[in-house]
């Protein structure tokens, strides 16, 4: 792993909530799904581990944001299948508002006119 993907992965732990709850918005999704949508959004540059995309299901779950069914298992291997409620569409909503903050404070405070200089040759 090289360093960019750590940091990437340090940053990003914290929101794997939010980007689950962003893939359903717009429909169900079974877990794997799920994993490949992230993938393909990031281009493979970002790796979440099956693992922690099923605890935050369970949690997401458990906290009444989203819901699970069983897919047909006429169209091959049986799915489990999440889906998005009202609880975690607000959810959804409220931590991109506290993201759009926070990337907003953070390019104030690291995009300082010294750090201008230094990418400008200066």
């Amino acid at each position: 792993m090289t360093r960019i993907e750590t940091i990437s992965s340090d940053i990003l732990r914290g929101h794997t909530d939010t980007v689950v709850l962003g893939t359903l918005l717009d429909g169900d999704r079974y877990g794997y799904e799920i994993y490949n949508t992230i993938m393909e959004l990031t281009s493979g540059e970002f790796k979440l581990k099956e693992t922690t995309l099923y605890s935050s299901y369970k949690r997401l779950e458990r906290e009444g944001c989203i819901s699970s069914y069983w897919g047909d298992e006429t169209l091959g291997a049986r799915r489990k299948y999440y889906r998005i409620n009202d609880k975690g569409r607000a959810l959804f909503e409220q931590n991109r508002r506290d993201w759009e903050f926070t990337r907003r404070i953070l390019d104030t405070l690291i995009m300082t006119d010294s750090t201008e200089g230094e990418k400008n040759g200066q």
